[in-house]
């Protein structure tokens, strides 16, 4: 994975916009609809502090297994997101996954609406996930693989990954996807944000992912959902993707797994587009990303605070990005998770310093 000093790109991309960029034509406005900035501004006053981890239930090697009927594990989601509330989390990401909606449409709702009734019940809101540019290119539906021994995220699989640029066809189903879900869920008040599109770009894709994500914001529009609709910046070089999803998204949502310097750069940076900030992806120990250096930074900042990984489990996300463990023993320093899968927490120094910033007794 390469996650670049996002602080390191220019000024002029990342916040310094020019009058007329401040200031689209209501016509503009109307086109893209996308929010104001007194609307950006008005959800961050009503929704609070966003803190959270992104969650795939540590049963689920990834999005597929998490969302198929015959391996969605209500018990364990509601076991682990009571681990979430007793630390005072209030907010989840998920991936959702169109083959999911493709092989059981009616099914995969209902089980969105099962996980929301369960994450509710433990005081947690919920950002969906659409696309993902991420890990493995291609999957299907079905039985999902087993874990690679000490390799990080061995199974998640991209959306849509290579497929797209293989069938014609597939671009139609995919907008049936993102309209069906929206538009079933657009006034949902337990989902707090739709991010629409993980990681642009990654997999070496580059601009080949432009024109889906220009796609997908236009079909959320068409919809328009109550909720911020967003795309996550999370690497410097890709200029043409990160003024996209800058200029296009209703709250500015990034990642960062770099060291506090770094991110503070970032949030100043960005805190000049004037509208409100969610970190969707932060922690990384091996990179000086931890909870008791980064967290009170994005809490003093009123930045959303989601980091990566809730569980140890098949996810395998414990090992770092590119340092396996081929005998999968265990790591010197976990890269994410905060609780082993028995609901231990990795360090209980952090925990303790999760509880101190949220609040929780």
């Amino acid at each position: 994975m390469k996650y670049l000093p996002l602080a390191f790109l220019a000024l002029s991309l990342f916040a310094c916009q020019n009058k007329n960029d401040q200031n689209t034509t209501e016509k503009e406005q109307e086109q893209m609809d996308i929010w104001t900035i007194e609307q950006s501004k008005d959800w961050s006053t009503k929704t609070g502090w966003l803190r959270g981890s992104n969650f795939n239930p540590s049963t689920a090697i990834n999005q597929l297994e998490m969302w198929q009927a015959e391996t969605f594990d209500e018990e364990t989601i509601d076991r682990e997101l009571g681990w979430a509330e007793d630390i005072g989390m209030n907010c989840m990401r998920v991936y959702l996954h169109h083959v999911a909606w493709e092989v059981d449409q009616e099914g995969f709702k209902e089980r969105i609406n099962r996980y929301l009734e369960i994450a509710t019940k433990h005081g947690i809101k919920t950002i969906f996930v659409f696309f993902d540019d991420c890990w493995n290119p291609t999957y299907q539906a079905g039985k999902q693989p087993d874990p690679k021994p000490g390799v990080h995220n061995s199974g998640w699989v991209r959306d849509p990954g290579d497929l797209l640029h293989k069938d014609e066809k597939l671009i139609v189903e995919l907008e049936k996807y993102v309209k069906d879900i929206l538009t079933t869920f657009k006034d949902d008040e337990r989902i707090i944000l739709w991010d629409l599109y993980n990681e642009p770009g990654n997999s070496g894709y580059g601009n080949k992912s432009m024109p889906l994500l220009e796609k997908v914001f236009e079909w959320a529009w068409e919809v328009r959902p109550s909720q911020p609709l967003s795309s996550g910046i999370w690497n410097a070089s890709l200029t043409d993707l990160n003024k996209f999803q800058l200029d296009h998204s209703d709250v500015i949502t990034y990642h960062n797994y770099l060291d506090p310097e770094n991110h503070q750069q970032t949030i100043d940076s960005l805190k000049l587009r004037n509208r409100p900030l969610v970190c969707t992806e932060y922690m990384a120990r091996r990179n000086n990303s931890f909870f008791q250096n980064i967290m009170p930074i994005l809490k003093r900042e009123n930045v959303g605070a989601i980091n990566w990984g809730l569980v140890d489990g098949k996810s395998n996300t414990k090992y770092a990005w590119d340092e396996p463990i081929p005998d999968g023993a265990e790591p010197e320093l976990w890269f994410h998770e905060i609780f082993r899968s028995d609901g231990t927490p990795y360090q209980q120094a952090e925990v303790d310093t999760i509880k101190s910033l949220t609040g929780a007794n």
